[in-house]
This record gives structure tokens, C-alpha cells and sequence, in this order.
């Protein structure tokens, strides 16, 4: 006889030699046969047998001290020791020692995508759960249409999305829900009467309605990019460049008023457009150049003969009152004179004393 003790924390079980399961054996001391041997199993471990469970779950004492937990196909198993989260347990019966530890089990379909069980977001992101789950993120200035098979499912909200992870295709499609601003950078246009140019335009836009925007159109920004194109074409095309340049304020209210409605079946909202430049080509400034050169020359001239007729009635009424005023004549006459004179530096005289009476009859006032 061989004399067996069994610890606190532990349990035994009795096979023969040959193989055969015979019993259970609790803590305490036990005398067994030569042909008789005992494993020892600690109760705050999972049972892994030697041999088939259901065997051993023939006996009845041995099945009080187990608790058995059975996942079928298409299913997990989340087991928590004492409210914390241990392990995952897969397709299978897993067997569980009573008594030391307390054991509790949630079960998870794997046939859905949604996680529908009391499963808190610690364990869903822990290690060993991370292989069943699979997460999709929106931003928070986006929006989304959840697919399931090429189906739509529903729209979400900015956040993080946790689906268990099975063969349904699971997709996102997000929009931005910001205001976005759309570009048309050097379009180039002919005017009605044949003048090429270029033009810089933008439009503010918003998404309001997700679903409209990526389920009911295929590249909405595409289509809206279009659509501004014609509309710019349609306006520029029935103007002159003339006409053009004078009201291309007047652009931008004509290509809002033309998105309106056909934005709104993308489900976009237009905020507002507005011309960042009309660009002409290199001879076409040049004509214009030459143009306003003209226009500036000859506006010139017009204030030039004005100016000349001003100065020439002025002479006119100055000469009416000196001939009816001889000492007002006197008095240009030395105002002409002073003027002669500041410009003179210096005076050489020659002759006899014919020319000093000539200069002072010049300088001297006298009477004529």
C-alpha cells in the first residue's frame, strides 16, 4: 500500500496503472494499491483530463466537483474568475474545478455581427478577445453608412464601433460633414463673341444628408465638380468679354442659383461661390492694355484743351481790361519786367548813353 496526501487546494483522481479512471479523492490522506496511482489537479486551474471528459463525467462525485461549460460552433465564451476577465474559450467543453475560485461565462454569437452581450469595452479590447472583434472608427466631423453585406444597415455617428468578427462583410462609407470648399482652377471658356479666357472659381459647400451622399450618387464631389463646370460654361458662353468683365459679380449668383437644386438631390447643401480671377490670355491683355492706353490718352487730351481754353479766355479777359486801363497795362508791363529781371544775372553795357536812358525807360515807371 502507498500511502497519498491530498493538499488544501487540491484534488485527485485515481486511475489503475493499466489506465482505467476508478475515483475522486478530496484533501486529507488515502492509502492506495500497488496497482493503483494518483494525479494530483489544482482546483484554481482548468481541468485538461487525461482521457475523454465524458468518461469521466460518468462518475457522479466527480461531476459535483466539475462545472462544464459547452461552446457549439459559432459561439465564444468569455470566461471571468472572480468578475475579471481571464480567457476566451473556442468550439469545445471546457471543465472547471468548484470550490476555490468563483467561475462566470458569457456567451458570445459569432453568427451576428453585432455585440449584443453584456461584454464591457475593457475585455472587448483585451489581447486575447481581439482576434473575434473588429473595430471601425468615425471621425468627429464625420458621418457614416454602415453596410453588411452590401447592404445598408443604418447611418452612425462620429465614434468607435465594435462588430464580433465572422464572415459578413462589414463596411463604412464616410462623408465629411464639414463645410468643404470645391475648385475650378484655370477652366478654360469662350466668351459669345470668341474670346478665349481662363477663369478661377470656387464653391462652399456642406453634406447634409450622408445617405443621399454616398449611397443614392457615386462621387458626389465628382458630379458637384460637373455640374459647376457647366453652369459657369453656360453663363460665360451667352456674354461678351465686354458684358463679362462689366458684371462678373453677377457669375457667382448664377452658378449658386443652378447648384441649388441639383446639389441638394446629392445631398449637399451650397454655402456660396464665388470668381478668385478671370485670367486672359497674353494677346488678349495686350489689345486690352492698348485700349485703356487709349482711353487714358484721350481723356488726357480732353482735360489738356480744356485746360488751354481756361488759360486763353483768362489772356482774353486780361487784355479787355489793360486796353481800357492803361495803368493797369503799366503794371503787367513791370510785372513781365520783374520776371525778366530775376532771370538776369548780370548786365554788360556798350555804346554810348542811348542804352543806360533805354533800360531805365524800361525799369523807370513813367507815363507813355
Amino acid at each position: 500500500m502507498q500511502r497519498i496526501r491530498i493538499n488544501a487546494g487540491q484534488i485527485g483522481l485515481v486511475y489503475r496503472t493499466s489506465g482505467g479512471y476508478k475515483r475522486v479523492i478530496t484533501e486529507g490522506v488515502y492509502w492506495i494499491f500497488p496497482y493503483e496511482q494518483v494525479v494530483k489537479y489544482d482546483l484554481a486551474k482548468p481541468f485538461y483530463p487525461s482521457i475523454d471528459l465524458n468518461v469521466l463525467l460518468r462518475d457522479e462525485r466527480l461531476a459535483e466537483h466539475l462545472m462544464i461549460v459547452e461552446v457549439r460552433d459559432n459561439e465564444l465564451a468569455l470566461q471571468y474568475e472572480d468578475g475579471r476577465f481571464k480567457a476566451v474559450l473556442t468550439t469545445g467543453k471546457h471543465a472547471f474545478w468548484k470550490g476555490l475560485i468563483e467561475y462566470s461565462f458569457v456567451k458570445v454569437d459569432l453568427s451576428k455581427i453585432e455585440i449584443t452581450e453584456a461584454v464591457d469595452l475593457l475585455s472587448i479590447k483585451r489581447k486575447e478577445l481581439v482576434p473575434y472583434v473588429r473595430m471601425l472608427t468615425v471621425e468627429s466631423y464625420e458621418k457614416g453608412v454602415l453596410f453588411v453585406d452590401g447592404k445598408v444597415e443604418r447611418v452612425v455617428g462620429p465614434g468607435d464601433y465594435y462588430f464580433w468578427k465572422n464572415a459578413q462583410e462589414l463596411l463604412v462609407r464616410k462623408a465629411d460633414m464639414r463645410q468643404l470648399q470645391l475648385e475650378i482652377s484655370g477652366q478654360e471658356i469662350l466668351t459669345k463673341d470668341k474670346a478665349a479666357l481662363r477663369i478661377n472659381f470656387y464653391t462652399q459647400y456642406k453634406v447634409v444628408d450622408v445617405e443621399k451622399a454616398v449611397v443614392d450618387n457615386k462621387d458626389y464631389e465628382k458630379q458637384l465638380y460637373i455640374f459647376m463646370q457647366f453652369a459657369l460654361r453656360e453663363y460665360i458662353g451667352q456674354l461678351t468679354l465686354d458684358e463679362l468683365l462689366e458684371s462678373k459679380e453677377s457669375i457667382s449668383a448664377y452658378v449658386k442659383e443652378a447648384l441649388v437644386e441639383k446639389a441638394s438631390e446629392l445631398g449637399v447643401e451650397i454655402k456660396g461661390c464665388g470668381v478668385r480671377d478671370i485670367i486672359l490670355p497674353g494677346d488678349m491683355k495686350e489689345i486690352m492694355n492698348q485700349v485703356l492706353v487709349a482711353q487714358k490718352q484721350a481723356q488726357a487730351n480732353v482735360i489738356t484743351r480744356r485746360e488751354e481754353t481756361a488759360s486763353t479766355r483768362s489772356l482774353l479777359n486780361t487784355a479787355k481790361l489793360m486796353e481800357d486801363n492803361a495803368m493797369l497795362f503799366k503794371l503787367k508791363e513791370m510785372e513781365y519786367v520783374e520776371k525778366i529781371a530775376d532771370k538776369i544775372g548780370e548786365i554788360t553795357v556798350t555804346g554810348n548813353g542811348q542804352i543806360v536812358d533805354q533800360l531805365r525807360s524800361i525799369f523807370t515807371p513813367g507815363t507813355r
